[in-house]
């Protein structure tokens, strides 16, 4: 009986394999070429955004420290997510409190202010917390209506906000009086983690709960605020690292990055080539230089960075894409597709590497190829845009018929 259910299944198998053959050799791809020479294909846009160095892995950011962002930079952060925030001072007063009182005490002021940003929505409140009660980070708040602690001043707030992470990173009391209602509870109930957390992820489950991710969401917020923009506090922040950062490469990568947003390429590629020259293999900084060579229209030199970063990296797939592009640019087809095929090597669901392919195909005139990649570019992205419109442009000059 076994044998007879083993034959079956095999004929089963032999006669589908056989009807998918005869209906592939019932379909033909018919191009109309007259109608394919008047359309033209998207390319998709550039992979990644400028890259900032960030030696500190976030299990080894400390509580104890100076501020990397400046003041300035902190304000314009706030003001960013925050329009109208709920305080009883200025943004500027605020971020000087903090300053002042962390620098005091040892703590990072700039990563304590992150801390009250994720506890008080940017000062948007909305859970237990008011704004007149000056509590920047949720001392004595338990949930269920409990406010917590109220304070008269925002200097008061921010200090005793300080006080109680020094409760936790350090045994050595505060500088000031302590403000802080709950520094001593600490101090006396709570043995196991007086003084002994010194790094900020050390706070998972301790400070919030259940807190899982609290401080590396804090972190997150700080690595935020330190991208910077186009203002003239980002412009003197990053002035001031050139002058005084041990670390060149970093401080050059970053002035780079103001000068790219404030769209002056030239000073940035100057920036990044610094960088470069003090770091050969840093990765960001090549990354960044070949953005601000494309920007400052030199293709050329852009591939030649795209090359050496590759040569450092061949999984940064961001760097195969945009050197794709350039060479399609450039009509070196076979290129581009070796590049594009590179990309989705380490990175498999990426309809614009398949819509770039079949870009470059479209260009030789190797219609099949091209519209084999539209397929899948459009089979892996039904939200994209640029892959949407060519695959309707290029449908439209396709029929296929049974033979």
């Amino acid at each position: 009986m076994k044998k007879f259910l083993s034959l079956a299944l095999i004929v089963t198998l032999i006669l589908s394999l056989t009807a998918c053959v005869s209906a592939a050799k019932k379909t033909k791809i018919k191009f109309n070429k007259r109608q394919l020479k008047k359309i033209e294909l998207v390319e998709s846009p550039r992979h990644g955004a400028p890259m900032i160095v960030l030696r500190e892995k976030y299990d080894d950011v400390p509580i104890f420290g100076e501020a990397v962002a400046t003041q300035g930079q902190m304000v314009n952060f706030i003001n960013k997510r925050n329009k109208n925030p709920k305080l009883n001072c200025t943004v500027e007063q605020l971020v000087h409190l903090y300053y002042v009182e962390g620098n005091r005490e040892g703590i990072r002021p700039d990563i304590a202010i992150c801390q009250a940003i994720k506890e008080t929505g940017t000062w948007g409140y909305g859970g237990d917390v008011v704004p007149e009660q000056n509590n920047y980070c949720g001392l004595g708040t338990t949930g269920g209506g409990v406010k917590g602690a109220y304070f008269d001043t925002p200097q008061l707030g921010v200090r005793a906000h300080i006080q109680h992470l020094l409760s936790y990173t350090s045994k050595r009391p505060p500088r000031v009086e302590i403000v802080d209602p709950r520094y001593e509870l600490i101090q006396k109930f709570k043995p196991e983690i007086f003084g002994k957390l010194t790094k900020w992820t050390e706070l998972n489950g301790v400070w919030a709960m259940p807190g899982i991710h609290y401080g590396e969401d804090i972190l997150n917020l700080w690595m935020q605020s330190q991208m910077p923009d186009a203002s003239d506090a980002s412009l003197d922040a990053a002035n001031l690292k050139v002058m005084l950062a041990d670390d060149k490469a970093q401080a050059y990568v970053y002035r780079g990055l103001v000068n790219m947003e404030r769209e002056n390429f030239s000073d940035a590629e100057k920036d990044f080539t610094s960088a470069v020259e003090v770091e050969s293999e840093l990765k960001e900084a090549l990354f960044d230089l070949a953005l601000a060579q494309e920007n400052s229209d030199k293709p050329a030199d852009a591939i030649k960075t795209y090359d050496k970063l590759l040569a450092i990296d061949e999984k940064f797939v961001d760097a195969w894409h945009n050197r794709g592009r350039l060479k399609l640019a450039a009509k070196d087809y076979d290129g581009a597709i070796s590049d594009f095929e590179s990309a989705l090597k380490i990175e498999t669901i990426n309809a614009d590497a398949y819509n770039d392919i079949a870009i470059a195909y479209f260009k030789q005139k190797k219609y099949e190829d091209a519209w084999l990649n539209m397929q899948k570019a459009a089979a892996q992205s039904s939200t994209n845009p640029v892959v949407q419109e060519n695959h309707e442009k290029f449908a439209a000059c396709v029929k296929i018929k049974k033979k």
